[in-house]
């Protein structure tokens, strides 16, 4: 069992940035891929970026490339969003998940979800 926590939301001006961090539980937490999503009201959830369960792959979406990195210390059983040069666009609840399949960009592929942390981007 995996428990996830996200944290580091908050209203930012455009152009700024955010980290958010992804807390888990559970001493297997280094086996899971974990997956950044995003849902903005009224639109389904979308990926962001994944990272590998070692953290030697990453992937992040076209909308977010160049702007937002994803990162993690297995060590501190945490992964992280890095998000820069945010734009009104980025306006989500932001949700961190674990999948022990691998990296998806499926939401159907993770097993464990975060309760999810509102970003809000103000023009």
């Amino acid at each position: 069992q995996v428990q996830l926590v996200e944290s580091g939301g908050g209203l930012v001006q455009a152009g700024g940035s955010l980290r958010l961090s992804c807390a888990a539980s559970g001493r297997t937490f280094r086996s899971y891929a974990v997956g950044w999503f995003r849902q903005a009201p009224g639109k389904e959830r979308e990926i962001v970026g994944t990272i590998s369960s070692s953290g030697s792959s990453t992937y992040s979406a076209d909308s977010v490339k160049g702007r937002f990195t994803i990162s993690r210390s297995n060590a501190k059983n945490t992964v992280y969003l890095q998000m820069n040069s945010l734009k009104p666009e980025d306006t989500a609840v932001y949700y961190c998940a674990a999948a022990r399949s691998g990296t998806s960009y499926s939401t159907y592929s993770y097993d464990f979800w975060g309760q999810g942390t509102q970003v809000t981007v103000s023009s």
